[in-house]
């Protein structure tokens, strides 16, 4: 449980990361609405966001792992861009505002999120 609430909050800094980065090409909550609205959005969106990547994406890197070894893992960020706009479905069917403006952003956005997870996760000691 300890690992699932420190990916958890990894993520959520991440993805807040990535959508200051990115700026309007990827955005968690309506600028508009108030602090705690906003954070209480990236947090779920964080919760989302992590229960994808736990439960479909090893079960798609398992069935696509003889295409990730011919392309030397470059795939992996395909992968991760696929997962993170599935989040944003999800996110949108529970009615939070989460955003990302179409597929190459969604591989940058990966990007970004992967490199802050890994900083974040080494903060706190993961």
């Amino acid at each position: 449980m300890e690992r699932f609430l420190s990916t958890w909050f990894a993520s959520s800094v991440a993805l807040a990361f990535a959508a200051l980065i990115l700026g309007d090409h990827m955005n968690i909550s309506d600028p508009n609405e108030s602090t705690l609205n906003r954070v209480l959005t990236v947090v779920l969106v964080g919760l989302v966001f992590t229960i994808v990547t736990s439960i479909v994406g090893p079960v798609v890197k398992l069935l696509s792992l003889p295409f990730i070894i011919l392309t030397f893992g470059l795939l992996l960020v395909v992968i991760n861009a696929l997962l993170l706009l599935l989040t944003e479905v999800i996110a949108e069917q529970f009615g939070l505002d989460f955003f990302i403006d179409g597929f190459w952003w969604a591989v940058l956005g990966s990007i970004v999120i992967s490199l802050a997870q890994t900083v974040v996760s080494a903060i706190i000691g993961d």
